[in-house]
């Protein structure tokens, strides 16, 4: 589509520029990245001129990383740069001058977003200039006259509330007849944070008690008694006494209390966990419920063949795979969206900084980590927010050794197996192994910055905004744009990573043993009892699954690898299952189900006890203790979903990064298995 205008919002890091842009833009809005880049911008349409949004053009909005000055020697400051001087646009964007830039400021922290301003401003590019949470800064009783704010800039200022929609129409008006300013601020630091501070004394007037956030150049945090220049600005109304800023003080007062504030942030983080864990359930039952109803009616309405399987068992049995996994993320980038709104979300990352750091890790890594405990794929798309790529790239690294709800079955099987009778020491066993997980995690991430990710990190430099009611506006949005940036990449990834280890768990196709043959022959035998005949025909089923699944060329790999498993303890037979389970970890208990007693479902009952007792070939059981404990211990470190190394290749701007990951993490696994094989007794 060809656009008329090209809009770019750009400001300080929580100035509401992104609910802004949600405002102006809603759905129609995609996600991309800078070429070259880790840095993400979204770009969406909107419409300016006409009335009452009919008619008037198309125009494009781009929202820019936040950032508290252009000049800063950061990625995010460098690619506003490069973009206000056209020369880089998002990927798949066209390069080019931008036609507005739309400066998003807090109309209750003006001082320090004026410096951003002025250095826009600095660049001669026709400008507007968005007064952000004016509602906020009304009720907090401060006052600003945006005529005079306009004068000082030389450009339009217009109040906005994002949040309610207040001004966004006068603000679409402004962007369609922009000018580029007649102001030139100074171009030294000092002489920037001094112009700020004048503009800022120029058009705000303070009611009695309200807090003044101080300005770059003015460390006073308290200005009640500033007035206007020339007594201009307009004179307060009703305004309440108490400001924000009190307001969010004596919340933070008990948020960031060092004794209070962990285990109030600890109980926000379980109520986090336990949503994501518990209530994504359902709707992902759901959708295996009607996946699984689709393939069987496929079943049932095509005739037997490649083409049936193909598309039941490969390609619907894929998108399921994919479209299971989107409960959860969709939850957890809501819930994040809703915490960050409220500005706890910044105290959070503050408090887990000083636990983190000794481990080379940002507070900011802390919801990633906490997230892989549902599903590493939401937890590593998480790591978007970590600012410093170093740190994201270790956090994408460690996410997922997390112990993440596909281990779960696994961790049934075995801990059944070790602590029959004795749930107790089971549950023991369970904690252990998130333990282990979360400890794996936080020593590579300790190894890998002071190796391949050396260097030091950034500071923890986060300014914490004010407290507000969430917008459900914007996380609806955050949600559904996440989303469906899931499903069109990883979930492509998935798919095929399904389809083709579906096809080898399903081909070559061979005829059935000798046994199952005679088998099937005695069941038809009219004479037989129709229930001996049943369970006779079932047995004789089964049997040709397991057949099947020992010839097919997931068998064979398996029959293949299984000496480099073998100091392991595993037979052919879990070397298989772990093979298949790259595909997701819970495919290992169906797949030993498959290979060890023919049933394809595990939740079978007798099922899981048939698989506990299988034997090896030469009849000794496969699950020995000491077996147990290394595959135990193998699945809480590996590497064991392909789905996950799709996204990291994808998150962290490479393959060569999923390849170490799956290197990095698989090699920790075998080394601790082989350990702890030969010291159990």
């Amino acid at each position: 589509m060809a656009f008329s205008k090209r809009v770019v919002l750009l400001g300080n890091p929580n100035t509401g520029k992104t609910t802004l842009f949600n405002r102006l833009c809603g759905l129609r809005a995609k996600t991309s990245n800078f070429p070259g880049t880790t840095q993400e911008a979204r770009v969406g349409e909107t419409r300016i001129g006409g009335a009452g949004g009919a008619g008037g053009v198309v125009v494009e909005v781009i929202d820019l990383p936040g950032v508290y000055s252009l000049e800063l020697e950061q990625s995010e400051a460098a690619v506003c740069r490069e973009v206000l001087a056209g020369r880089l646009m998002p990927r798949g964007e066209r390069a080019g001058d931008p036609d507005v830039a739309c400066v998003v400021l807090d109309a209750a922290n003006l001082p320090r977003n004026l410096v951003v301003a002025g250095e826009v401003l600095r660049r001669r590019l026709p400008t507007v200039v968005a007064l952000n949470m004016i509602d906020l800064a009304r009720r907090d009783g401060v006052e600003i006259d945006s005529g005079v704010l306009s004068e000082r800039l030389g450009c339009a200022v217009v109040p906005v509330s994002a949040r309610s929609g207040e001004g966004v129409r006068s603000l679409q008006d402004a962007i369609a007849s922009a000018r580029v300013t007649n102001i030139t601020p100074p171009g030294s630091v000092e002489g920037l944070e001094a112009w700020a501070d004048g503009v800022y004394a120029a058009c705000v007037r303070l009611a009695p008690g309200a807090v003044r956030h101080a300005g770059p150049g003015d460390p006073s945090a308290h200005a009640g008694d500033v007035g206007p220049v020339g007594g201009r600005a307009a004179s307060p109304h009703g305004l309440r006494a108490r400001t924000q800023a009190d307001t969010t003080d004596r919340i933070d007062r008990v948020t960031m209390n060092p004794a209070l504030g962990p285990v109030l942030l600890a109980g926000v983080m379980a109520a986090l966990f336990w949503s994501i864990f518990s209530l994504a359930t359902y709707p992902m039952d759901w959708i295996d419920w009607f996946f699984g109803a689709v393939v069987a009616r496929v079943h049932e309405n095509l005739p037997e063949g490649i083409l049936a399987d193909l598309l039941a068992d490969g390609v619907l049995a894929g998108v399921g795979a994919t479209v299971i996994f989107l409960p959860q993320i969709a939850l957890l980038f809501f819930l994040i969206s809703l915490l960050e709104d409220t500005g706890y979300l910044a105290r959070a990352a503050m408090m887990m900084d000083r636990l983190l750091r000794p481990f080379g890790l940002p507070g900011h890594a802390f919801v990633p980590l906490l997230g892989s405990h549902a599903c590493a794929l939401p937890g590593i798309m998480a790591a978007r927010a970590v600012p410093d790529r170093h740190d994201r790239l270790a956090t994408i690294l460690v996410a997922p050794f997390v112990t993440c709800s596909a281990r779960l079955p696994v961790y049934v099987l075995l801990t059944g197996l070790l602590f029959r009778g004795e749930p107790l020491k089971a549950s023991v066993a369970f904690v252990g192994c998130y333990a282990l997980g979360l400890a794996a995690a936080l020593v590579s991430a300790m190894i890998a910055r002071r190796t391949i990710l050396r260097g030091s990190s950034r500071p923890m430099a986060l300014e914490l905004p004010t407290y507000k009611l969430p917008s459900l506006r914007t996380a609806l949005a955050t949600t559904i744009d996440r989303s469906w940036v899931f499903l069109r990449n990883a979930g492509t990834n998935i798919l095929a990573i399904c389809v083709v280890l579906w096809w080898l768990g399903a081909y070559p196709k061979v005829d059935p043993p000798g046994e199952v043959a005679q088998m099937r022959e005695r069941a038809a035998d009219p004479a037989l009892p129709p229930d001996e005949a049943a369970s006779l025909a079932a047995d004789a089923d089964h049997a040709e699954a397991r057949h099947a699944r020992a010839r097919s060329f997931a068998g064979r790999l398996g029959h293949a690898i299984q000496p480099v498993f073998a100091p392991l303890g595993f037979d052919w037979q879990l070397s298989v299952g772990v093979l298949t389970s790259f595909a997701a970890r819970e495919v290992f208990v169906s797949t030993m189900a498959v290979v060890t007693t023919g049933r394809e479902d595990a939740e079978e009952e007798g099922v899981m006890e048939m698989v506990r007792e299988a034997t090896r070939e030469d009849g000794s059981p496969i699950f020995t203790r000491r077996v147990a404990w290394a595959l135990l211990v193998y699945y809480v470190l590996a590497m064991q979903c392909l789905p996950t190394l799709a996204v990291t290749a994808r998150e962290a701007g490479g393959a060569r990064w999923a390849f170490l990951q799956l290197a990095w993490m698989c090699g920790v696994a075998y080394l601790a298995a082989l350990g702890v094989y030969h010291l159990v007794a």
